[in-house]
């Protein structure tokens, strides 16, 4: 999770956020190339008392400072494209898990198991313990199993909601009448942290989401115990 410390993207918790931290890396080398040349340039130019015949007006400096964007463009593309892919939706995902918005708390189902179902409350402030993070812990959490394919079905009861977990990469609008649907998966064990990312009304802040990582096995339990 992002604590006071984090000037960057919070640690990766699935290949998708992988790949999005390496192409916000990518980009950014070039952006930061760009602006050092860039600046430079422009400081030359102001300080220098003498200017080149052929640097406002000339075909040669012209068709440079069109072919070099058009070639760092292409450099950003194909990364992003890839991502794209790599985004798509799979196939035959293992689990699937509906979640519902409401003002203001989540409601998961696994429809894959006997129709578990359960509501997901954020915790008092006066009801926290002293390990406990403030705004952020629930009293039900999202179980899944990680290094599993699950399908996320997303959906609202009232208004507008936004389902994210930054550190999976996702954010997913749950709309009302509507289904959404995305498909992740956790490659390590863990808590993540998220909230709703759209603002939904007076108590927005205060539905935050909280998924537990644990291994198939041990979901496999926490699942025999719940649906007795």
């Amino acid at each position: 999770m992002s604590t006071w410390k984090t000037i960057t993207l919070q640690d990766s918790t699935s290949p998708l956020m992988e790949q999005l931290t390496f192409f916000h890396d990518h980009s950014m080398m070039i952006l930061i190339i760009i602006t050092v040349l860039v600046s430079q340039m422009l400081i030359g130019m102001i300080y220098n008392q003498f200017a080149h015949r052929y640097l406002i007006e000339g075909q040669l400096i012209e068709m440079i400072w069109t072919i070099l964007p058009a070639i760092t463009l292409i450099f950003i593309a194909l990364p992003s494209l890839r991502l794209l892919y790599i985004m798509d939706e799979m196939n035959n995902p293992s689990i699937s898990i509906k979640t519902i918005g409401h003002q203001w708390y989540w409601s998961y189902e696994y429809s894959d198991y006997k129709n578990l179902s359960f509501d997901s409350y954020m915790i008092p402030t006066n009801e926290l313990n002293s390990y406990n993070f403030r705004l952020l812990e629930v009293d039900n959490r999202m179980i899944i199993p990680f290094l599993t394919h699950i399908r996320l079905i997303v959906t609202s009861a009232d208004v507008i909601h936004s389902w994210t977990i930054p550190s999976l990469g996702m954010e997913i609008d749950g709309t009302p009448g509507r289904l959404n649907q995305i498909t992740f998966s956790a490659n390590r064990t863990g808590i993540l942290y998220g909230q709703c990312s759209e603002i939904c009304g007076a108590n927005h802040s205060f539905m935050p989401i909280m998924i537990e990582s644990i291994s198939p096995s041990y979901f496999l339990k926490w699942i025999s115990i719940s649906t007795k």
